[in-house]
């Protein structure tokens, strides 16, 4: 072991003596070091460690004898074998003082070598598995340190760890119970360790008995598995789990477990709260679907022309989806009245100017809501066409309270042509009364000459205003447009939906425009921008699923006049473009055309300036 090396050490006060011995000793591995005195060979030995002394019995000063006793009342030379080297005829005083000082042997002058060479190789063969042994021990010592570390990293990991750590011996007693099982299951390891699962009441018996299936498990079976549980916290009795469990051996066969524990009961909520969501969205969306589908079809069977069933059909539901972006604002929980005659005054419906209201603040749920929009958009459009707003001096009076949770609306018009009571029931008088949500007394009409009365009861969600009215978006107000011909004006639209993009581009053909491309992803619509005189772009507000902020900044940069087209709200559109109007789909012919017109007369104020 050249890397280790034995040392033995030889003190004689000649040095014939030390070279003669150290010539018989010499060999790999083995470091003979030479002292010519008992103070010479002390500090040798405080400086190594040794694993055989000669040491000569007649030194002048101190001699052999003397030095070995030195050597055994020291700690660090006590263990250290001596064999003295004498001349003297031994007698037996001598032979037990010897001994008595410690020593192992004697070896007689002359030297024999092979008697000196095999007592020698005896203790270097001590001496070496001495090393081996030390440094097996100090390998060990590293081993146990390193695993008393891990242990602690491996314990903090588990005591800090989300997951709840739990160990079974092969009986299924609990052996291990870490602080996360005691924050999950509010139960302390102290009342737990040597107990079974159901003893302490913390497993039922299905769960007992399918951890028992898994713990007797032979050695050729699956030695892991995963499963989710029902285990009692102390508090709050039984939360969902899921179980991660590891089989391990003894080395006799038997079996123990180790489980780790996820608390699962948050993602369980989040599960049913989504399926709810789901089911929830489910059912909105077909009852949307069927709404539009009822409305399209009473819209037709009772329109004259195509022309009049697409004014009816298109304001309808435009009433329908600028009801629908109120509730997505507010979660689809309850918006405000106000806020809903707002956007009908917004969309051009109600004159703001010609329209007197008054009333308590109330919070409409959705279904009524909903129900109400349709409602406001008859009673506008019909005063508009044939009623007070039909003429310049008319208004509308719009007043309801809240009584024990029923409101009742009344709509009141007044400075209008005479009134004449219709002779059949129209669908839009279907509409109206259908606020009360199929009640055929919620709703009822006055025909008076002077203008009609509307009486509207709603005895279910309505709720007195819970929130601030939410400040109107300006961008919903249409500006009136100047009288600017759309024939000279050549329009890109950025559009991903084919049939969406298919209609805009037949009303824009209609209105006289030219369409120089349809642009589906954020690449076409650069390069098109690019390659092309654009005066008027349509942007949507994202292609299929990318936004368009670059797109709109290319705009800006070139002059372009762009409008957003988009079924999001402005919350969700590129930053910093509050001054590009917002068409929400599904638009309307006669908006479109007008903020068309709107931004090309912006347009061309500010190229005159």
């Amino acid at each position: 072991m050249p890397n280790n090396p034995i040392r033995f050490l030889i003190v004689d006060d000649i040095a014939e003596n030390i070279m003669a011995l150290e010539a018989l000793l010499r060999r790999d591995g083995l470091i003979v070091d030479r002292a010519r005195s008992a103070s010479e060979a002390l500090e040798l030995m405080l400086m190594h460690d040794y694993a055989l002394a000669f040491l000569d019995v007649q030194m002048p000063e101190t001699d052999g004898y003397e030095l070995a006793e030195l050597m055994r009342s020291t700690e660090r030379t006590r263990s250290v074998p001596i064999i003295f080297v004498t001349a003297a005829e031994m007698n037996e005083s001598r032979r037990f003082r010897g001994y008595e000082a410690g020593a192992v042997d004697y070896i007689f002058k002359p030297v024999d070598p092979m008697i000196l060479k095999s007592k020698a190789d005896v203790f270097f063969r001590i001496g070496r598995q001495a090393k081996e042994l030390a440094r097996q021990r100090d390998e060990l010592r590293d081993i146990a340190r390193h695993r008393d570390r891990a242990m602690a990293q491996l314990r903090a990991h588990a005591d800090n760890s989300p997951l709840a750590f739990v160990a079974f011996d092969a009986e299924g007693r609990i052996r291990d119970w870490s602080k996360g099982a005691e924050r999950m299951f509010g139960r302390a390891k102290g009342d737990l360790l040597g107990k079974t699962g159901t003893a302490c009441g913390w497993l039922d018996a299905e769960a007992d008995r399918l951890l028992s299936n898994w713990r007797k498990a032979g050695p050729d079976e699956t030695q892991r598995f995963s499963v989710e549980m029902q285990l009692d916290h102390a508090d709050i009795g039984a939360i969902a789990c899921e179980v991660y469990g590891s089989l391990l051996s003894d080395g006799t066969g038997q079996q123990s477990l180790s489980l780790q524990i996820l608390d699962i009961t948050e993602r369980k909520q989040a599960e049913e709260v989504r399926s709810l969501l789901i089911g929830e969205l489910n059912h909105r969306i077909k009852n949307t679907l069927a709404n539009v589908q009822a409305i399209a079809r009473q819209s037709l069977r009772q329109s004259d022309s195509l022309p009049q069933f697409e004014a009816s059909f298109g304001g309808r539901l435009q009433a329908l989806a600028r009801a629908h972006s109120i509730l997505s604002d507010a979660t689809w929980a309850s918006a405000p009245l106000d806020q809903l005659i707002d956007d009908q005054i917004n969309s051009g419906t109600l004159d703001g100017e010609r329209l007197r209201r008054k009333g308590p603040m109330v919070d409409l749920a959705p279904d009524t809501m909903l129900r109400l929009a349709l409602t406001l958009h008859e009673l506008g459009t019909n005063a508009a066409k044939y009623g007070a707003l039909s003429v310049p001096g008319g208004m509308v009076d719009l007043d309801w309270t809240l009584d024990a949770g029923q409101l009742t609306l009344t709509w009141r018009e007044s400075g209008g042509p005479k009134v004449i009571a219709p002779d059949r029931i129209g669908f839009g008088t279907t509409l109206i009364t259908a606020a009360g949500g199929g009640d055929d007394t919620a709703a009822s009409a006055e025909w008076h000459p002077d203008g009609v009365i509307w009486t509207i009861r709603l005895s279910d969600g309505v709720t007195p205003l819970k929130s601030i009215t939410p400040e109107l978006d300006a961008t919903h107000t249409v500006a009136v447009a100047r009288p600017i011909c759309l024939s000279d004006c050549r329009i890109l639209l950025v559009e991903d939906e084919p049939l969406v993009a298919l209609d805009l581009r037949y009303e824009l053909e209609d209105a006289g425009a030219t369409v120089i491309g349809v642009a589906r992803t954020v690449a076409e619509a650069l390069e098109s921008i690019r390659a092309n005189q654009v005066d008027v772009a349509l942007l949507d507000g994202n292609l299929k699923g990318e936004p368009v902020d670059d797109v709109a900044e290319l705009l800006t940069k070139r002059g372009v006049q762009f409008c957003f087209v988009s079924g999001y709200g402005r919350e969700h559109l590129p930053e910093g473009y509050d001054a590009a109007p917002l068409i929400e789909k599904p638009f309307r012919p006669d908006m479109l055309r007008s903020i068309l017109t709107n931004l090309l007369s912006r347009d061309l104020a500010e190229a005159a300036q």
